[in-house]
């Protein structure tokens, strides 16, 4: 393995990319393929000099604004984000820098809040914690989430579905909402001066780039209550009313029922009449 596989990857990333990929003129007698240093520049704000010295490895520590931003520049896919950001990660010893006095997200759900959801059955209910991740479920969310991806991950995360996996752009009908309440919630339950907060930050600045670096600046405040649309892959669009519960440990109960009568015969057809089973992930 190369020493320097942060910059040699970036640049191999620059040279397939051309002008007319990212709204540059060609122009004329150009001797490397892809973009210039100097149109990636102008296209991210970085210097020159600064880009050069990432690709040469006589800088290995950039920001993850600088990553995000290149990534954004050089229309990287979700899976070529993630590798940059490996890649960075490896340079710091492959961990990320955590307080270890700072206390982790609560995974365990409290016997009284599986009784809840139980009796919430059979309406679409879900356990969060403060990193928004998702820790136990009733069927009836299951019946309605499951389809649209949103628990396919091993540890599933509003968040990281909303920002790194296209097909929320596809269930969410009003998705920039829906993304900035995203980043409200995220910087509201824990404070971004929280490590392990901080750390999904600096995560996300990569693999989802501007989209989520912008809303990080944007003031906002948590919806405890609302109404959202969904393009159900099978039952089409739903209007969903949501309350949203904080619960001891730092964590959120998330009820939705439907808006409309439309919505409401279209949950009966997935979730049934009948109470389910309660999901608890890991465990």
């Amino acid at each position: 393995m190369s020493d320097n596989e942060l910059g040699a990857f970036l640049r191999s990333r620059r040279e397939a990319v051309s002008p007319a990929d990212v709204g540059l003129p060609a122009g004329f007698r150009r001797r490397t393929p892809g973009l210039r240093r100097s149109e990636l520049a102008t296209l991210t704000g970085i210097s020159v000099e600064y880009l050069a010295r990432l690709e040469q490895g006589r800088d290995r520590r950039p920001s993850p604004q600088v990553l995000g931003a290149l990534a954004d520049a050089l229309r990287m896919s979700t899976d070529e984000r993630f590798h940059l950001r490996l890649l960075a990660k490896a340079i710091e010893g492959g961990s990320l820098s955590i307080c270890p006095s700072a206390q982790p997200p609560v995974v365990s759900v409290r016997p009284t809040v599986r009784a809840l959801l139980d009796k919430l059955e059979p309406a679409p209910a879900v356990l969060i914690n403060r990193m928004t991740q998702v820790l136990a479920y009733t069927t009836g969310f299951e019946r309605l989430a499951r389809p649209t991806g949103l628990l396919d991950a091993a540890e599933p995360s509003f968040v990281r579905f909303v920002f790194t996996d296209p097909r929320a752009h596809d269930v969410y009908l009003d998705w920039d909402a829906v993304a900035t309440q995203q980043v409200a919630t995220l910087k509201c339950a824990a404070g971004l001066a929280d490590p392990h907060v901080a750390a999904l930050v600096d995560e996300l600045t990569v693999t989802a780039g501007g989209s989520f670096g912008e809303r990080l600046t944007t003031p906002g405040v948590p919806e405890r209550a609302g109404v959202q649309r969904w393009a159900h892959p099978e039952v089409g669009e739903l209007r969903l009313a949501y309350e949203a519960l904080e619960l001891a440990d730092d964590q959120r109960l998330i009820a939705y029922l439907p808006a409309d009568e439309a919505s409401s015969a279209a949950l009966d057809r997935l979730t049934g009449r009948h109470p389910g089973t309660l999901r608890v992930v890991n465990g």
